[in-house]
């Protein structure tokens, strides 16, 4: 971190711990559930797709697909003013669950984002104890 983050901050809970430490190593994980043998995220304790207590956390590879996105023109918080345009999306990991994050490059235009395109994570440091996970184009 060069300079102070003025953004919105997450703020990890007992469940997230975890994922926000491995997230601060530059690893993103998820949690994976034993019974119906499905990953998903947000980190939870109980498995949303067959609400199983019998979950593990897996280490992602990661990899993910764009599977829909938004450039954001106008800020919505002070924190983003001299970031815009961004792009803000929904991405499909390898593992299968969707997850929420920006996609950074250069130049975020229509035509240099296509749905389904491959992407990696990547991440940002914010604060002494949160790195945040953002995609790329790989």
């Amino acid at each position: 971190m060069t300079q102070a983050y003025n953004k919105p901050v997450p703020v990890p809970q007992q469940e997230s711990d975890f994922y926000w430490e491995k997230a601060k190593q530059h690893e993103l994980w998820l949690r994976s559930c034993k019974d119906c043998g499905s990953a998903y995220f947000y980190p939870r304790d109980i498995s949303p797709c067959c609400f199983s207590k019998n979950t593990e956390w897996v280490q992602a590879s990661g990899n993910a697909a764009l599977f829909t996105y938004g450039i954001v023109h106008r800020a919505p918080h002070p924190g983003f003013v001299g970031d815009v345009p961004f792009v803000t999306a929904i991405v499909e990991l390898e593992e299968g669950p969707k997850m929420a994050a920006n996609v950074v490059m250069d130049d975020p235009t229509p035509e240099k984002l296509q749905i389904g395109m491959a992407l990696e994570v990547v991440f940002e440091d914010i604060t002494d104890t949160i790195a945040l996970p953002k995609f790329r184009p790989a």
